[in-house]
């Protein structure tokens, strides 16, 4: 397999997965949408970033799909950095004092009810640890099954990881997010249904622009990576994807 430098859509892949990953935790922070009906008797409410959140899981599936394991655990590092540098740079926004007619239009009061939870432990804990069990847990179920099924039937592969990715992300989420207090208990079970949910079901809207998307990065790149032979272990960063 060629050197990752010799790829010409690789950083282009890792920078949209980045940027989707940033804006989804803004949104969750942001806005808790409520469609105002049920399913199965469970209100049909999530977050803001379950519209957007699905994305990155698209992203990832093409990275393990095309570039192998090894490129995808770099690049969901890598959009670990950035969510943690995100929370940062809000909780500084957050310790530093308004202008005073921002004061007055808006205030520190707005910003901490809307965009203040993206810095606080919570949301940020919350956020980091979902999306670690849910990006590894999806990346290594897409590269197991795409060896044991000889790389057949994507949309099974595709969905299937999804599936196991996006429960163990909504469950660890929601509940760490319930238990710092960002999110009331009394909607643990209305948040982890609706986003698992909405996230399977984009994602599976989503197949037929994978498809095109992995089997045109494919013939562009040379390339179809088949994880033969490697360790999973998503601490072992070293690793070279050539």
């Amino acid at each position: 397999m060629p050197s990752s430098r010799h790829f010409r859509y690789l950083d282009v892949v890792m920078a949209f997965f980045v940027t989707i990953l940033i804006v989804s935790n803004v949104a969750s922070s942001a806005k808790i949408i409520d469609l105002g009906f049920s399913l199965f008797g469970i209100p049909l409410a999530f977050d803001g970033g379950t519209l957007v959140f699905p994305l990155s899981y698209v992203f990832g599936d093409i990275l393990t799909e095309v570039y192998g394991f090894r490129a995808s655990r770099r690049v969901i590092w890598a959009g670990f950095a950035a969510l943690a540098l995100t929370a940062l740079i809000f909780f500084l926004l957050t310790s530093l004092p308004g202008e005073a007619s921002w004061e007055s239009s808006a205030g520190g009061g707005a910003y901490d009810a809307i965009l203040g939870g993206i810095s606080t432990g919570g949301i940020a804990l919350a956020s980091l640890l979902g999306y670690l069990a849910g990006e590894f847990s999806n990346s290594i179920v897409l590269s197991r099954m795409k060896v044991m099924m000889k790389g057949r039937l994507l949309w099974v592969r595709t969905i299937g990881s999804t599936l196991v990715g996006e429960l163990l992300d909504s469950l660890v989420f929601v509940a760490v997010a319930a238990l710092t207090g960002v999110f009331p208990w009394d909607l643990f079970i209305t948040l982890v249904f609706t986003n698992y949910l909405f996230k399977c079901l984009i994602e599976a809207l989503m197949t037929p622009l994978t498809y095109l998307a992995v089997y045109g990065l494919k013939k562009t790149e040379g390339v179809d990576v088949y994880d033969q032979g490697i360790t999973f272990n998503p601490f072992r960063t070293g690793d070279s994807i050539s």
